[in-house]
């Protein structure tokens, strides 16, 4: 009994504190990520800008949101743009800023689109605010408005701008 009685109270001893065998990461590591992001979003901007001013055939316009867009049909009337929660539905194809097909519009299909109630990609989500029932819009997109570092997991490479041609087709008022 008593040599119980001592194991119990040897084990009952005050334990050491285990530290963690690596240190968190120091804040280098996160400035020196950051640095890198905007050096990527920094060539990509001048990918789109070289672009922008080598297509003599359109006009964009930067938003400021991030992205250009030119109108590939444009409407011109009193049409309302589409609010939080209009539903719209559209058409898109995806390219890349050589124009080689990512997504067709046939890949992609109609879709209905809750506007800034559904997730979808960020430069559209904006862009669409921007268009009439009936309307084309070719928005240019930078990977930090559209799949950012990851890319879409299939097509759509990791810090890969777009070029998305969208027709606005129905514009239902919430």
């Amino acid at each position: 009994m008593l040599i119980f009685l001592f194991l119990i109270t040897i084990s009952c001893s005050k334990r050491k504190v285990r530290r963690p065998i690596q240190p968190k990461p120091s804040t280098t590591v996160y400035a020196d990520a950051l640095k890198k992001s905007k050096l990527i979003n920094k060539k990509n901007d001048e990918k789109i800008v070289a672009l922008v001013k080598n297509d003599s055939l359109n006009t964009y316009i930067q938003s400021t949101e991030g992205f250009w867009y030119t109108y590939n049909h444009k409407i011109n009337s009193e049409l309302p743009f589409p609010k939080i929660a209009d539903e719209v539905i559209i058409s898109y194809s995806i390219k890349n800023l050589n124009d080689s097909i990512i997504y067709s519009k046939k890949d992609l299909g109609i879709k209905s689109y809750l506007v800034d109630k559904e997730n979808f990609i960020t430069g559209l989500q904006k862009g669409i605010k921007l268009m009439k029932e009936g309307e084309t819009v070719t928005f240019i997109i930078p990977p930090y408005n559209a799949y950012g570092i990851s890319g879409d997991q299939n097509k759509i490479k990791p810090n890969q701008s777009i070029k998305s041609t969208v027709t606005l087709i129905k514009l239902n008022k919430k």
